[in-house]
């Protein structure tokens, strides 16, 4: 019968603490940040440079969406990527369209700043979700997505026409 001795661990054992000690290590690491990052308090703030990190739009509800707009103001862009026919049958004011699905969004981004922040917004959610990521994935460094205008209307926030 073979016994196995109480002193020496299972090399198993070894490989999960060396695993787990790794872990540690870097979630330490991950967890300290520079003091350029010390002020920024939106959600998606990130450590490190920006080519080594995956970047996310922040997802933000009506109510957040108008406080953003309100503490922002000009600073601020909004824009609605629904068709031409839906941003003319109500939008949120100042809104500028960006039809995500009608082949003009890809060229309309190239033209902004890419460290502007942009709120987007759609009918439901599905098209902002989309813009929001599109716009993250072509390098721009403050996105909201706010989803869609329904939930907009649903809070009781105003829209215009035209």
């Amino acid at each position: 019968m073979t016994t196995i001795s109480s002193s020496r661990k299972p090399p198993i054992t070894r490989r999960l603490l060396r695993v787990l000690v790794a872990s540690v290590a870097v979630a330490a690491v991950a967890g300290c940040s520079n003091d350029d990052d010390a002020g920024n308090s939106t959600a998606d703030s990130t450590v490190g440079s920006p080519a080594t990190q995956a970047a996310a739009a922040v997802v933000l509800g009506p109510t957040e969406g108008q406080a953003l707009m309100q503490s922002l103001g000009a600073a601020l862009t909004v824009i609605d990527v629904r068709t031409p026919a839906e941003f003319a049958n109500g939008h949120i004011d100042g809104a500028v369209n960006l039809d995500l699905e009608g082949g003009g969004f890809s060229a309309g981004i190239a033209a902004l700043d890419h460290g502007t922040p942009y709120l987007v917004y759609c009918q439901s959610g599905r098209r902002s979700a989309i813009a929001a990521e599109t716009m993250v994935a072509a390098g721009f460094t403050q996105v909201y997505d706010m989803g869609g205008l329904t939930a907009w209307q649903s809070a009781g926030l105003p829209v215009v026409a035209g």
